[in-house]
């Protein structure tokens, strides 16, 4: 078996990436994580420089990870900026290291991709490719975010440090339509998410569903500058441009889709979601006025209508918001696993996680207590 490391993902062909298990998330295909190479978005000069891994077998490909050497650890979504503060402090460098995820993307989807007739050891051996990067290159750390469950034995199986947090999932139920979703409500909730859903004729807008081969390139242009909106309001840089989006709508089509709001013949707002094969995801929002309630129309309840329509059991909507509570989504683990070098600050590290997933464990609970289904 010949492992590689990729300085570009180019240097697979996307046929190749794309047949392995798990690349049928729209995030993991060979065409989203070119885009962000080809836009500038990901790269030396961002700090997110690919180091991606491939597993060959005569020639074959077999098995692949997207890795980035990072400097830096924003746009990660699980935050270790403690981690590195403690070896600073120490007189030690936390960055570089190494990140097996999808860059500026908090979604839940294998990380270690295998060809469909590979045996059981191939993702251990991927795993075990990500901790030798580390030592041959003296990096203090590698780590694997918004793995999927059935990730999580081998990595906790190699020594890596499990962390959890809590994301907020929307699960079909077989729902019919958005009514018979409703049904399963609380009477005061039910009562709340209909005038919601009211609001939005009364102020005068009408949602429209695009796929990516249906927008134009001012459209694209308009969801680009007000996704930016919504970034720049927060003071932060949007992390996708608008090149990485005209890409996408060329080589992804379909799996990308924007609802959006017009006000007559204005469009007003945009929210964007990706499509995958078992699950609906929402990424950005952005708006060009206040309206009421459209951040929750776009935002979820169209999710929701499009999951039911469509079939899709899953849908998360992105990070943090206890307000998707009364909408109907409900606490959801998320986990991530993490190789420390330098067994010290393993063991300290090791120690933490355990004191946090406590917490997380309680929170989680918590918040379960507050969907607003009937209770059985």
């Amino acid at each position: 078996m010949q492992i590689r490391e990729l300085r570009t993902i180019d240097d697979v062909p996307a046929a190749e990436w794309n047949a392995l298990q798990g690349a049928q998330c729209p995030f993991l295909r060979h065409e989203f994580l070119a885009a962000l190479e080809h836009s500038g978005c990901v790269g030396r000069d961002t700090g997110w420089q690919p180091a991606h891994l491939t597993m060959h077998e005569n020639g074959r490909l077999r098995a692949a990870a997207p890795v980035y050497r990072k400097t830096h650890s924003w746009g990660e979504f699980v935050f270790d900026f403690g981690w590195a503060q403690a070896y600073a402090r120490h007189g030690l460098s936390y960055y570089p290291k190494l990140l097996c995820a999808v860059p500026f993307s908090p979604i839940n989807s294998r990380r270690l991709l295998v060809a469909a007739d590979a045996g059981e050891a191939l993702p251990g051996l991927l795993i075990d490719a990500l901790a030798q990067r580390c030592a041959e290159q003296k990096l203090s750390s590698a780590h694997a975010t918004f793995i999927d469950a059935t990730e999580r034995a081998a990595f906790q199986t190699r020594g890596w440090l499990l962390r959890s947090d809590v994301q907020f999932h929307w699960h079909n139920a077989g729902y019919r339509d958005f009514e018979h979703y409703l049904a399963d409500f609380r009477a005061d909730k039910r009562k709340q998410m209909r005038r919601e859903r009211r609001r939005i004729a009364e102020e005068g807008l009408a949602i429209h569903t695009l796929r990516g081969t249906q927008l134009s390139d001012e459209l694209l242009t308009f969801v680009y500058r007000t996704h930016a909106r919504t970034f720049h309001a927060h003071g932060h840089e949007p992390y996708l441009n608008l090149a990485f989006f005209r890409e996408i709508t060329r080589t992804l089509g379909d799996a990308l889709m924007i609802k959006l709001a017009r006000h007559g013949e204005t469009a007003v707002a945009v929210a964007v979601f990706f499509v995958g094969p078992d699950a609906l995801y929402g990424r950005y929002w952005g708006s060009s006025g206040d309206f009421h309630s459209l951040h929750f129309e776009l935002c979820y309840h169209q999710g929701i209508e499009f999951c039911i329509e469509n079939g899709l059991p899953r849908f998360e909507p992105g990070t943090q918001g206890e307000h998707k509570i009364a909408r109907g989504f409900a606490p959801s683990h998320t986990w991530s696993a993490h190789h420390i070098a330098d067994s010290r600050f393993r063991e300290a590290i090791a120690e933490f996680v355990q004191q946090e997933g406590a917490s997380v464990d309680a929170y989680a609970h918590s918040a379960g207590e507050h969907v607003p289904f009937h209770r059985t």
